[in-house]
């Protein structure tokens, strides 16, 4: 059995990843707290019923039909697990086998979609500081109003206080500014 070199590879999902980061998901360390929560019994693997259980918790009323045809689209080595990698894949649009780039017909869109709905708890179309504290919480993330307000501010191009679908899309797709990334950081 070949040893290797490096006993700490780089969790990259991808040999060279994006230099611009998405809102939620800043570096693979952010990417890595949010797939602990998932993966309940900390075996390193999210199971179709972990995935379920946070969906519900996240407020999605997705049968289990629904929660197998999402782990198998995320499962890149189809071994029946979410790993790390494909679940970083996954939160950049895609799956790990197409490096995360999404090949829906829609660039991705419905998975991002998906995702805005989660967080916009009220339906109507913007995500409210409150609701994304209320998500954070649901997740086990401890965060004001005032903090999610701060999160918001940094990709509210309209000004209005809440993130609508185009700003979250463009967040998710890793089109923010460098001025909107820098802020995250704070």
């Amino acid at each position: 059995m070949a040893t290797n070199p490096n006993p700490n590879p780089s969790p990259s999902p991808s040999p060279s990843p994006s230099p611009s980061t998405t809102l939620l998901l800043q570096n693979m360390e952010e990417v890595k707290k949010v797939f602990e929560k998932f993966d309940a019994n900390g075996d390193g693997k999210i199971s179709a019923t972990e995935f379920a259980d946070v969906m519900k918790a996240l407020g999605s009323k997705a049968s289990m039909e629904e929660v197998s045809s999402a782990m198998e689209e995320i499962d890149a080595d189809q071994d029946g697990f979410i790993n790390l990698e494909e679940f970083a894949a996954f939160l950049k649009g895609g799956s790990a086998a197409d490096g995360g780039g999404g090949d829906d017909d829609d660039g991705g869109v419905g998975q991002i979609r998906g995702a805005f709905e989660i967080f916009d708890q009220d339906k109507n179309g913007l995500i409210s500081p409150s609701e994304l504290q209320g998500v954070m919480h649901k997740l086990g993330e401890k965060c004001t109003v005032n903090d999610c307000s701060r999160m918001i501010k940094a990709v509210d191009s309209d000004g209005d206080g809440n993130v609508n679908f185009d700003e979250f899309k463009k967040m998710m797709t890793n089109r923010s500014t460098d001025r909107d990334t820098q802020q995250l950081g704070n």
